[in-house]
């Protein structure tokens, strides 16, 4: 298949594009920035959001994965809503009208499990479940799905949506990048009494799932959540990563109620739902639909990203 991969040079991107050639894919890679490492992929500098920048880049592709988006921003102006919707809502709903255009089979849109909400509470998130978006982030994407699935209702291109919870990786940025060089630098955590259980998943299952909807006839029309298919605390994650880097995990056993009053007390309240909080998903429905098959052994997984930083810091 001939993939056109937006964000192509980002941490995700640029892993589904080397997993795509490896898959024997003709990969165009689209990115504002410098050119990506991948060997075999036709790299483009395009910005997503210019209908004149982007549209050559469409021509013979069959297939759009849209990673590229705006997130993790901090706005300063009071403007993050609008911001955000410029970006993750009307700039992909005019790519997907030029993709329509330019006769692209299939778009994969890559959403965000914040738009099930923050926290699942007592029952796992799934694809039937209510969307809940708090941040603004995370309703500039379910804007957008609504989106893209009017509107490919008008044509015949397919529409995939996939909504991943925290992608973990070597080269992850936001909270998990922070979580690595805290455990570098051997700063105390507070997680030792928070019982939380989190859905994440690894770059590489990232990865492989969306290979698998670029192609696979049962996932045309369809939404995935996707993850690891175990879940883990705080704790354990970074329990699992000092043990990787061979260092030692010092934990402060302070009371959870303690802790989210000293968070929000420092302005950074919504750190304690992202950080303590549970939010678990089931990601059966890829599993029994595109026989989606994860490496499951996630606290393994966080021990060789715990090597891997040590090794390449």
């Amino acid at each position: 298949m001939r993939i056109l991969v937006t964000g192509a040079s980002g941490f995700i991107g640029s892993r589904l594009c080397q997993l795509l050639i490896d898959q024997g894919h003709a990969v165009r890679g689209v990115s504002r920035g410098a050119k990506g490492a991948v060997a075999g992929v036709d790299y483009r500098t395009a910005d997503f959001t210019d209908a004149l920048s982007i549209s050559d880049s469409l021509e013979g592709i069959d297939c759009i994965v849209h990673l590229a988006g705006r997130a993790h921003v901090l706005d300063r102006q009071g403007d993050s809503p609008r911001l955000y919707r410029a970006v993750n809502r009307d700039a992909s709903l005019q790519l997907a009208r030029l993709a329509m255009d330019a006769g692209v089979k299939r778009l994969v849109f890559i959403s965000s499990i914040g738009v099930n909400g923050n926290e699942s509470a007592h029952q796992r998130f799934s694809e039937t479940s209510t969307p809940a978006p708090v941040a603004d982030y995370a309703r500039s994407k379910l804007e957008a799905e609504e989106g893209l699935r009017a509107l490919v209702q008008t044509g015949d291109m397919q529409l995939v949506i996939i909504r991943p919870p925290l992608v973990y990786g070597t080269e992850a940025p936001g909270n998990f990048k922070t979580l690595l060089r805290v455990v570098d630098k051997g700063i105390p955590s507070p997680f030792a009494w928070v019982r939380n259980a989190r859905s994440i998943v690894s770059v590489d299952n990232l990865a492989t799932l969306i290979a698998l909807t670029t192609h696979h006839p049962e996932a045309a029309g369809q939404l995935f959540l996707a993850g690891d298919g175990s879940d883990v605390s705080t704790h354990q994650m970074l329990a699992a990563l000092a043990r990787g880097m061979h260092k030692r995990q010092w934990s402060i056993p302070l009371p959870p109620s303690l802790l989210a009053l000293l968070l929000r007390l420092a302005g950074k309240g919504d750190l304690f739902t992202q950080l303590c909080g549970s939010l678990t998903v089931d990601c059966g429905k890829a599993r029994r639909l595109l026989g989606y098959q994860p490496d499951s052994d996630t606290l393994s997984a966080l021990e060789q990203v715990g090597r891997q930083y040590i090794r390449h810091r």
